[in-house]
């Protein structure tokens, strides 16, 4: 597989429909991302090279040729069964499709590269192994031992399976080159949040039961080069019932997402009671916005100044924040509140200032990034836990059944198509070329030319 080349997007053409903070997020991912490289990875880590489910890079309008329709026996140029189970986003570059998997009672962890012409396993390496892993109880009906995402770059994958372990692995041999297992914290019910890369550091979010922080580590080495606790105060000590009792109350598993906001890289995260804004190189904390909920799982969003964040598996809402405050911006940095059908797992997705958010009950709901007004709800079906991918002009939703939705985005609700693999997905899509690369429950789907 040849990279996509990233000449384009520095085409004239492309920039003219920029506007200053798109232009200034593209030079900047293109300055602390790419580093000058033309190689990179076609799906580089969870929700894709933006960070936000587009394929595309931000004002390149050229189609990709992804398909609209598919099923058991149709557009599948291979089918692969995955051993063990794992719920983690595939990365693609080179010609190989990185994911994870673990066995289910959760003693083995695995790196496993797929050739992504053929289908055929490359790699099957055993990178960690616990004696006594902490069951996952009833947190196994969404979760599982292998659901963080890995990332990758030309030469090298970075695996993850929480305080199970990191490593880094070398994506020509399958060899381990470091490995870090002493990165304490309490998952309690599984590890969810995905790496991320930023520059030489590879950043983890540990937001357990009993620790929470950000550590980010040197991708070269493995060494730790910054850590940062997370600020806000829990005072649950004497909320009554069992999960304040348990640890639920501090848990959360998003992933954060990188920006450039106000002309420097920030990165958005988001955790149980508050979410975040830090400086990447140095783990500084930003901001800070507070609410009452926790066990957060969509990664955020932004644009034109505003974080977009769901709060958290409750109550559920989905909010607009400011990012250039400093301090506890609670008071003064909220733009908006969606507080009905927002997606509880599955990341929102936003197109052409408007997002779209899938909830677990079935519905989507298309909303005004810039007010929070809701344009439309609807009932389509599925209950979602993958998030979503834009590409061609079209918005493609997985659900737990194993269904693809197609919609057009837009102010109406128009479903071009519906498209069922067995088995159902609970790890979100990649995309390399013309190509879906679809996990369910069991196999990895290539989907496409």
């Amino acid at each position: 597989m040849i990279p996509r080349k990233i000449q384009p997007l520095f085409s004239p053409k492309a920039f003219c429909h920029l506007s200053a903070t798109r232009f200034l997020f593209l030079l900047g991912w293109v300055l602390f991302a790419f580093g000058g490289r033309v190689a990179r990875a076609d799906w580089p880590e969870f929700r894709g090279p933006w960070g936000d489910g587009h394929v595309s890079a931000p004002g390149d309008l050229k189609p990709i040729g992804l398909p609209l329709y598919w099923s058991e026996t149709n557009n599948v140029k291979w089918k692969t069964e995955i051993p063990d189970r794992g719920w983690s986003t595939p990365v693609v570059m080179s010609g190989q499709v990185w994911l994870t998997t673990a066995t289910e009672d959760g003693h083995d962890f695995f790196a496993i590269a797929v050739d992504d012409e053929t289908g055929k396993i490359r790699f099957h390496q055993e990178v960690f192994h616990s004696d006594n892993p902490e069951p996952l109880g009833n947190g196994a009906s969404m979760n599982c031992y292998a659901t963080p995402s890995p990332a990758i770059e030309p030469g090298r994958v970075y695996v993850h399976f929480g305080s199970f372990g990191t490593a880094c692995v070398d994506t020509s041999t399958g060899k381990v080159l470091w490995k870090r297992d002493d990165l304490r914290c309490r998952h309690y019910r599984g590890p969810s949040s995905s790496v991320i890369l930023f520059e030489n550091l590879l950043i983890l979010t540990m937001d357990g039961a009993d620790l929470q922080y950000h550590v980010a580590l040197d991708k070269k080495t493995g060494a730790t080069v910054w850590k940062t606790d997370r600020s806000v105060a829990w005072n649950d000590e004497n909320v009554p019932g069992q999960m304040a009792k348990d640890g639920d109350l501090r848990k959360a598993h998003s992933t954060p997402l990188m920006a450039i906001a106000g002309g420097q890289a920030q990165m958005l995260s988001v955790g149980a009671k508050a979410a975040y804004g830090y400086d990447p190189r140095t783990g500084r904390e930003l901001w800070r916005v507070q609410y009452h909920d926790w066990s957060v799982a969509p990664r955020p969003l932004y644009d034109h100044g505003l974080a977009f964040i769901v709060t958290g598996l409750t109550k559920k809402e989905l909010w607009a924040v400011k990012t250039d405050g400093k301090g506890d911006v609670t008071d003064t940095g909220v733009v908006w509140k969606l507080k009905t059908r927002v997606g509880k797992y599955a990341s929102p997705i936003l197109v052409d200032g408007l997002i779209y958010t899938a909830a677990d009950e079935s519905f989507i709901t298309c909303l005004e990034a810039a007010t929070g007004e809701i344009v439309w709800t609807e009932r389509v079906g599925g209950k979602y836990a993958a998030s979503p991918v834009y590409a061609d002009g079209r918005l493609y939703f997985f659900d737990q059944q194993g269904t693809t939705t197609v919609l057009k985005p837009g102010r109406t609700l128009e479903v071009l198509a519906t498209n069922t693999l067995a088995n159902g997905f609970m790890a979100s899509p990649a995309v390399s070329g013309k190509s879906f690369f679809l996990r369910t429950r069991t196999h990895l789907y290539r989907i496409g030319g």
